[in-house]
């Protein structure tokens, strides 16, 4: 009962269409019950005091044909012309018409008898007249049911209306879920012209002006990166040129060197961009992932640390994958666990096992780790902690983005997490039937 009352409680905090239902229906009872009351009132008022004497008149002529001393045949007509109940004692009669007569006929509604109602005959009886309870009393149960049937009716109304009433807010935020993850192809449909077709018409003209900016700053990124290219290649030719002599053979090899990591950077930008794509273009085949894996660390060799272990689970499954980016997810993964292995007392690990019909990866390294704070920017694109995983490490901020970007494109889940001590990257690969 309590979990139920969670629940209830829960959901009329988050729903603002339960919430408006209900202010209705506060709403309808309350002016209905103030209606009621107050008509009530104004019509009683002095209304008891006027009917009265009409009243207690009839009586005096009910009680008279009755007779004294009272006769239960005509006391029987009587109940059975009238909506009355009739109550006789004294003496030499006593009867009632109804055997256990309810006690709300001979008081009133502020609890006093109705002494007006009772009458004493000649020979000592007391006449007593009520309304008949078998008359009236499924009359107030019909008028109830019909009452809620009302209530329940117009609660079903109103809550369809609502319903209607605030599509717009749905179809607004299904549509801000698609442009936060990157869809704006399909801008929120505008059904009304009212506050919240206005809202809906807002929030496309947002997306389209969000949408425009990326898409320049991604064909200008892209640009740039083409035509990066190019003198990149000459400056490495022209450097390589170079006299090998033993005066500039530091300066030429520093100049590869950085060389080098520009155009791993070039490359990084522009793969990072066709993955960041919604249609990103990938080259499935079906691949053997341990046995790429082994082919990556083989490549590594036991450059920038301590040599990564590879364990295998026995029933991997041979996934669709795109050989050359699962490599370079892999490639990345393995690089930024050597790195930051630098005095661990173990070496990098990664973990291939079999999981729901895919294959879970999992890297992790024995470093130092990172400030929990800093985990959900680990795969933003450029980020680099000041702490644990500084600019001295190597690096541009590309790596483990492109790995996110990897393992989405493969409709992958992806997790990054403090292993204590050091990092775990997991990725879980799917099954072909979710591929």
């Amino acid at each position: 009962m309590q979990g139920w009352h969670r629940r209830a409680h829960r959901a009329m905090r988050h729903s603002l269409r339960l919430r408006l239902v209900t202010l209705f229906l506060l709403l309808a009872l309350a002016m209905s019950a103030s209606f009621l009351f107050g008509m009530q009132r104004a019509i009683s008022m002095g209304w008891r005091d006027a009917v009265r004497p009409l009243v207690a008149d009839y009586v005096d002529r009910l009680v008279a044909e009755i007779g004294s001393p009272p006769s239960v045949a005509r006391a029987q007509a009587l109940t059975a012309r009238l909506p009355v109940s009739v109550s006789i004692s004294g003496p030499s009669i006593n009867w009632k018409s109804e055997p256990q007569p309810g006690r709300e006929r001979y008081r009133d509604r502020d609890g006093h008898d109705h002494q007006f109602l009772r009458r004493t005959t000649a020979d000592g009886h007391v006449v007593e007249l009520g309304l008949s309870v078998s008359v009236w009393q499924d009359k107030p149960r019909r008028i109830g049911w019909m009452t809620l049937s009302v209530l329940l009716v117009l609660t079903a109304l109103a809550w369809i209306y609502v319903h209607r009433l605030l599509r717009p807010l749905r179809d607004i935020g299904a549509g801000a879920q698609r442009f936060g993850a990157g869809d704006f192809g399909q801008p929120i449909p505008v059904r009304r012209r009212d506050e919240l077709g206005q809202l809906a018409e807002g929030v496309n003209t947002m997306a389209q002006d969000i949408h425009g900016m990326l898409e320049a700053k991604r064909g200008l990124l892209l640009a740039i990166s083409h035509e990066l290219r190019s003198p990149l290649t000459r400056a490495r030719l022209h450097t390589e040129l170079l006299p090998e002599s033993a005066e500039l053979a530091p300066t030429r090899a520093a100049l590869l060197r950085d060389l080098a990591v520009m155009r791993d950077l070039v490359t990084d930008l522009l793969e990072s961009e066709r993955l960041a794509t919604r249609h990103a273009a990938l080259q499935l085949e079906p691949t053997d992932l341990g046995e790429l894996a082994r082919e990556v660390l083989d490549g590594m060799g036991g450059e920038g640390g301590q040599t990564p272990r590879l364990q295998v689970a026995d029933g991997l499954p041979q996934l669709p994958l795109d050989r050359a980016r699962m490599r370079l997810l892999l490639r990345n993964l393995l690089g930024n666990a050597q790195r930051h292995s630098a005095g661990a007392s173990q070496p990098p690990e990664l973990h291939l096992q079999p999981e729901n019909g895919g294959i879970r990866l999992r890297v992790r390294d024995h470093g130092p780790g990172v400030d929990q704070a800093v985990l959900p920017h680990l795969a933003e694109p450029f980020y680099r902690p000041d702490a644990a995983r500084e600019r001295s490490s190597g690096g541009v901020g590309l790596g483990l983005y492109l790995c996110r970007l990897v393992a989405q494109a493969h409709g992958a889940s992806w997790q990054v997490a403090n292993a204590h001590p050091g990092l775990v990257v997991q990725v879980d690969l799917p099954g072909p039937a979710r591929t």
